[in-house]
């Protein structure tokens, strides 16, 4: 089988080689291993990747000698710092996902977090700003490739039926990742510094996961027939094209919508008028506080999602929850609100981001099985660079300090998202008819 031949190739059905049990206990040993390595693996990877988002302002005004977190500096500088995590997450994705095309899920899988886990600790060794730049760009590498290999490893090994459950359950790992990062900071709310080194904690994952976890059978049976393998240049060949286009553009307009609501809202909070005069350590637990909420209404969004998604098929259901998220974005920041306002609004964005759990399943089985997680993981992740940039551009258009139109208009990019959800492909085995 030539290049050619293979990218144009229709997904083979992971029903083919998984299992379709019917119930709990019809599972595989090697079905619940997978299963536990990819949550467990989803989880650090939300705690990894907020830990900053909840200190940026604090630890980089500390880094640059700032006196308050208002300052023009702080913004300038937190915004390239996460622009370049954003650009990390993309190669990172792009990189580990042929990495598990070519060695396989599980291999690639304890790469990953062991890249993650040892970058995210070292940020607390961070002297100067340009330092966090750096390993914030090359833990990204991992978190971005986790996100590839694990959404193939499960889209390879669970029943196709259950994927829109899978994706919600892997969703709310990162969730409650993203909860523990979120009580670091609350325990810790006078050490931005050491709040890092929880994140290498994951590291301890990989021993269990190394010894335990087997490869799929369907990329063994693949990697059998073509020991070769395509490359990246055949997500642009034949009918594989279109869908590579499509994510991108779905996911760039997406996720740049998304990021630059995780990153600015926090800080908008922070120097609204009646919680900048109050003592740092309070301001961050009060930040903290909107996005405990943000996060835990996520959590009900992915299951909400997921119910779409069984019922309608993955590109409506994603289409509707991005109009939600419209919707959500335009009653958080249409007019000036205060802490207390923004408690009750901002959560809805939260619940309407479950949206990004469906992508955990839907986007794998739409590319060949030896093109799976590098076509995931360039086609999603690629769509982080647009999101840096958008990030970085979101903040230097805000006033200092006033994120709130910033926000309003970030929250329009998820209208073209819903055209562009529209002319997505449905995968086999979808609920759409």
């Amino acid at each position: 089988m030539d290049r050619t031949s293979l990218s144009a190739a229709p997904p083979e059905s992971p029903a083919r080689l998984c299992p379709e049990a019917g119930s709990l206990r019809e599972l595989t040993g090697a079905q619940w291993k997978s299963g536990l390595a990819a949550w467990l693996g989803w989880l650090f990877d939300g705690l990894d990747m907020h830990l900053y988002t909840l200190v940026a302002a604090p630890f980089v005004a500390q880094l640059i000698g700032a006196a308050a977190t208002s300052d023009a500096g702080v913004k300038r500088y937190s915004s390239w710092i996460q622009a370049s995590f954003l650009v990390g997450w993309a190669l990172g994705g792009g990189l580990f996902g042929r990495i598990g095309d070519r060695l396989g899920r599980s291999r690639a899988l304890c790469l990953t977090i062991l890249t993650y886990a040892t970058f995210t600790g070292l940020q607390s060794c961070a002297q100067t700003w340009w330092h966090l730049l750096i390993f914030r760009f090359l833990s990204a590498l991992g978190i971005g490739g986790e996100w590839a290999v694990g959404s193939s490893l499960l889209a390879e090994t669970w029943p196709s039926r259950w994927r829109p459950w899978i994706a919600a359950v892997l969703q709310t790992g990162v969730n409650l990742g993203i909860l523990g990062a979120s009580l670091a900071v609350y325990l810790l709310p006078d050490s931005p510094r050491l709040v890092f080194l929880v994140g290498v904690l994951p590291a301890f994952l990989v021993l269990w996961i190394r010894r335990a976890v087997p490869e799929p059978e369907e990329w063994r049976s693949a990697k059998e027939k073509n020991t070769r393998g395509p490359g990246i240049s055949d997500l642009f060949r034949g009918e594989v094209r279109r869908t590579t286009l499509l994510t991108i553009a779905v996911c760039g307009l997406s996720l740049t919508g998304w990021w630059a609501f995780m990153f600015w809202n926090p800080q908008h909070i922070l120097n609204l008028p009646e919680v900048a005069g109050r003592s740092m350590p309070e301001r961050v637990r009060i930040a903290n506080t909107s996005f405990f909420l943000i996060i835990s209404a996520s959590i009900a969004g992915n299951f909400f999602a997921g119910l779409l998604a069984r019922f309608i098929g993955y590109r409506r259901a994603i289409a509707w929850m991005f109009l939600g998220m419209v919707a959500a974005f335009i009653g958080t920041y249409c007019v000036p609100r205060n802490y207390l306002s923004l408690l009750w609004w901002s959560p809805w964005i939260g619940f309407f981001s479950g949206v990004f759990g469906l992508f955990t399943m839907y986007l794998p089985p739409l590319f060949p099985t030896l093109l799976r997680t590098t076509g995931a993981g360039f086609s999603y992740n690629i769509g982080r660079i647009v999101a840096a940039v958008g990030t970085v551009f979101f903040g230097l258009f805000a006033n200092v300090g006033d994120f709130r139109l910033a926000l309003l208009y970030d929250g329009c990019l998820f209208i073209p998202a819903i055209l562009v959800a529209l002319f997505m492909p449905e995968p086999e085995g979808s609920a759409e008819p």
